[in-house]
């Protein structure tokens, strides 16, 4: 049965991921240097900065598709490297921008595949659910990827991230490719989908705007370290620092020209 969320305990939420001196060099590139800090549990938190600042480096060290050279990242109270890979990315869906279906399986079975790869089948009433989820109806179960719109491709890859009933969703620049319409609406519905699911959200985003209006946490990164560790209010409220308030007065620059447009 599919995980759904539970009332929160009294008192401090509970962390679900632990970072702890995580480091990681490419060459002579720091891309990770030296970053701990800790992400409560059903939390939304995005991770922002300019390209080549580290978010998605740092993002990979959760699910291990990355290995630092130094540091612990720690699922609960576990060190993702005592955990079997295919165990440890049960509990972690992933979403990035390439989607990644396979071209020669249907909708069903590229949702599936995460359970089968596991040993499990997934039944049929599972995947309708899951296409429930992302707005799709189970006409789409019997697609294959190449009859699909990119938007359509996106949600197949959050239901296939969901398909393991994870505890965290990572997702690596998810809306990037998609139109501006599709984008806002499918990351509507991933946020509705995070507070029904009581997931824990990490995202990476270039969208300063995007990680605004979706996260309740930000944070920012420049030459592969946090320098802003802020809500989307304090944000916008001027906290954080020059490199984070240069983020924020994009989106704010971008408003105010388009209120100066309004007849």
């Amino acid at each position: 049965m599919p995980r759904t969320a539970q009332s929160s305990p009294s008192g401090p939420a509970q962390n679900v991921l632990t970072f702890t001196g995580v480091t990681k060099q490419f060459g002579e590139v720091m891309a990770v240097d030296n970053v701990s800090l800790a992400i409560a549990a059903r939390s939304f938190v995005a991770l922002v900065g300019t390209s080549g600042s580290g978010k998605s480096t740092l993002l990979k060290t959760i699910n291990r598709l990355i290995e630092p050279d130094a540091g612990t990242v720690c699922l609960d109270s576990t060190d993702v490297r005592d955990m079997a890979a295919p165990a440890l990315r049960r509990r972690i869906g992933y979403v990035f921008q390439g989607i990644g279906l396979f071209p020669h399986m249907t909708v069903a079975e590229n949702i599936a595949i995460g359970p089968r790869v596991a040993g499990e089948r997934l039944p049929q009433s599972r995947i309708d659910e899951l296409l429930d989820g992302v707005e799709l109806d189970g006409s789409y179960a019997s697609r294959m990827p190449s009859e699909l719109s990119g938007g359509q491709r996106q949600r197949i890859g959050v239901a296939r991230a969901l398909a393991g009933d994870p505890q965290v969703l990572l997702m690596d620049e998810p809306f990037g490719a998609l139109d501006p319409v599709t984008r806002a609406a499918l990351g509507i519905r991933v946020r509705a989908l995070h507070d029904r699911l009581g997931l824990s959200t990490v995202m990476v985003t270039h969208d300063m705007a995007e990680a605004l209006l979706l996260a309740d946490r930000v944070l920012v990164m420049e030459q592969g370290r946090i320098i802003a560790d802020n809500s989307p209010k304090e944000l916008l409220g001027g906290a954080g620092g020059d490199t984070a308030q240069g983020l924020v007065s994009v989106p704010r620059d971008q408003a105010k020209a388009l209120a100066g447009l309004t007849p």
